[in-house]
């Protein structure tokens, strides 16, 4: 089943908000940026989410026709993942892809002006030829700079789309604004108190306050405006 084009609903990433018993079959989100489960092909999407098809036929037509694009750059394929953090623009409209309080992938209305820029995790950075250094973002991107040491794992980037130009860093520390991603807190926002760097194979932990959890459920923020985590039925 790797290479096909279909899962079993039963099968599905629980992230993805879909009814598992209306049928058997889902479309698979082809190999791209995101993980599976963090990310929904767009001919679901328009079709079973946001309701802008009634049937696949449709949602290759709007395709076709070049009015998806995501991150600002047209889609031409209906089974590309739009994943976390991605601006999906149907026609004059806009959506971004954030995770809710029950852990699930949702597509909330952004503003024109929210959709000319996206926050990027800094997952892992490598030094490439000509001395400068890669960084390697949650979305599969890559972003060259020069200087090595501006940059750590765990900060966070506003990108402009679809250029992909640095226009902000936002620094992990203390203090800055975290969306978490995953855990018991899943989408919710919280200041952090104290990051702690095991000294072991364990993950690395962040404290906020009352609580914690491991550092790959942080995604830090800043001052940057995401649509509403809340659950909404």
């Amino acid at each position: 089943m790797g290479s096909s084009n279909h899962l079993k609903r039963l099968a599905m990433p629980r992230s993805w908000p879909l009814p598992r018993k209306t049928s058997i079959w889902v479309t698979r989100a082809a190999a791209g940026a995101h993980a599976l489960e963090l990310c929904m092909p767009v001919r679901v999407v328009i079709r079973d989410v946001l309701g802008y098809a009634k049937s696949a036929r449709e949602v290759r037509h709007i395709v076709h026709n070049n009015l998806v694009s995501i991150d600002g750059r047209v889609c031409k394929d209906s089974r590309r993942g739009v994943g976390f953090m991605d601006v999906l623009t149907l026609g004059e409209e806009n959506y971004r892809c954030i995770i809710d309080q029950k852990g699930r992938l949702r597509y909330r209305p952004i503003s024109k002006k929210e959709a000319q820029t996206k926050v990027c995790r800094i997952n892992g950075k490598n030094t490439i030829k000509g001395g400068k250094t890669q960084l390697n973002l949650h979305d599969g991107r890559n972003i060259v700079v020069d200087d090595a040491t501006e940059y750590s794992t765990g900060d966070s980037l506003v990108l402009s789309l679809p250029s992909q130009e640095i226009k902000e860093h936002i620094r992990f520390s203390e203090g800055t604004k975290c969306y978490l991603t995953g855990g018991a807190h899943v989408g919710e926002f919280a200041e952090v108190s104290e990051y702690i760097v095991k000294r072991s194979s364990m993950p690395n932990e962040v404290q906020f306050g009352e609580f914690g959890t491991i550092m790959s459920n942080v995604f830090a923020i800043g001052g940057e405006k995401l649509p509403s985590t809340e659950v909404v039925e």
